[in-house]
């Protein structure tokens, strides 16, 4: 399938890279991009061999928006449809078996920190700048960040940055827990390539289940979230199982072959 602002690199050992390719926009996102998002994610999705995605960006930002000239003749109706497109498309990623890692190369504001957010943890270059500026522009964020930010750095630290719309730096947003690990600009895909490659190493089922429990678990209660690992954990039990060949390999001090 042809794509025009994603590019798909699928690499050694399972993991699929993405890169948002629209640098003379800095990849800010438009109709088109959550089209080939939806499409990206079903594709991945399918494909048995993919362990681990990976997002980043071309050129100087991750995603440094989303797109104001598409959006500036918008009705309410409309305005609130976009808003759906895009919460249904990072809702999608974020309900993907597979781990999805953000890889933030630069700019990753507004809808790119959303979509950032919409990963299962982020990676970001020293350079990296963070921030929700909607309010700059009269509105608020439409892509969950009202959701999602809050759950990530806490209610204060949130509505700080959906308040003030102030941009900080990739060592306040990993102060704050927005982030999970800073590196060099020129290090940051061979960081985050080792991550998705320890991740592929990994017993896949359970990789797949450990981010289903903890997803879901966040929004129960301690006790049903217990329950649910219980019998998850169940699962990878038994002759054959993938829990069964990691605790053999254990034992026999090697590694395992799932």
């Amino acid at each position: 399938m042809e794509y025009k602002i994603l590019k798909l690199e699928l690499l050694d050992d399972g993991i699929a890279l993405v890169t948002i390719n629209r640098p003379e926009a800095m990849n800010a996102l438009n109709t088109l991009f959550f089209q080939e998002m939806d499409r990206m994610i079903e594709t991945l999705s399918n494909n048995t061999d993919v362990k681990v995605m990976v997002i980043t960006g071309s050129g100087k930002a991750f995603v440094a928006g989303a797109d104001i000239a598409e959006m500036v003749n918008k009705t309410q109706q409309e305005g609130s449809d976009f808003s759906r497109i895009g919460q249904q498309t990072f809702r999608s990623l974020e309900k993907m078996d597979i781990p999805v890692i953000a890889a933030i190369n630069g700019f990753a504001l507004g809808g790119g920190l959303e979509l950032a957010m919409g990963c299962d943890f982020r990676i970001a270059s020293a350079k990296a700048k963070f921030g929700q500026p909607e309010v700059n522009l009269g509105l608020i964020p439409g892509y969950a960040a009202t959701q999602r930010l809050s759950r990530l750095v806490g209610l204060g630290d949130a509505l700080y940055l959906l308040m003030t719309a102030d941009m900080i730096g990739a060592e306040d947003a990993l102060r704050i827990g927005l982030v999970q690990k800073v590196v060099e600009p020129d290090q940051l895909m061979e960081e985050v390539l080792k991550i998705a490659r320890n991740i592929v190493s990994k017993g896949p089922q359970a990789v797949r289940k450990v981010k289903a429990v903890t997803r879901k678990g966040f929004f129960m209660d301690f006790d049903k979230g217990s329950e649910l690992e219980a019998e998850q954990f169940g699962t990878l039990f038994g002759k054959g199982s993938e829990g069964e060949k990691g605790m053999k390999a254990f034992l026999e001090k090697r590694k395992p072959e799932w």
